[in-house]
């Protein structure tokens, strides 16, 4: 799990779990949900994995529109969803961007070395990266 600000800056990365995990359940075993729910008012822009953590938070998780429509849609509520789908992506691309920062890292995309180590890289590449975009941040230099 990233967290990143809205420029697209990793802010946070959460430690890896072996095996496969789905997203919800992650930030759930984080304690993401109570620390959001409890915390200070900042929304989350997410992707659909994180659907169903708005209510829990407040509306402080905002996730794609959920289809209320299996079969047969009308086709005003198509046209509606896929406008209200383009600006949520809209949103959310700069976080996107961060986490393909992430991504592009060498060590990461082969992922070198053993795999009890990969939490540590993925940990480092994100404090590099963080890093790297306070220097290069203009108003930070004041």
């Amino acid at each position: 799990m990233v967290v990143t600000d809205s420029e697209g800056r990793v802010l946070w990365c959460s430690p890896t779990e072996p095996g496969r995990c789905a997203d919800i359940t992650h930030a759930r075993q984080l304690g993401l949900v109570k620390l959001l729910a409890d915390g200070p008012v900042v929304e989350i822009v997410a992707d659909a994995g994180y659907e169903g953590l708005g209510a829990p938070t407040a509306g402080r998780v905002v996730t794609p529109p959920h289809r209320k429509f299996k079969k047969d849609a009308p086709d005003w509520y198509e046209e509606m969803r896929e406008r209200q789908c383009k600006a949520h992506s809209s949103r959310r691309i700069r976080v996107e961007h961060g986490i393909a920062n992430l991504k592009n890292w060498r060590s990461l995309t082969r992922r070198l070395g053993r795999r009890a180590h990969i939490s540590d890289t993925v940990q480092a590449v994100a404090g590099l990266l963080s890093h790297s975009a306070a220097d290069l941040n203009p108003r930070r230099r004041r």
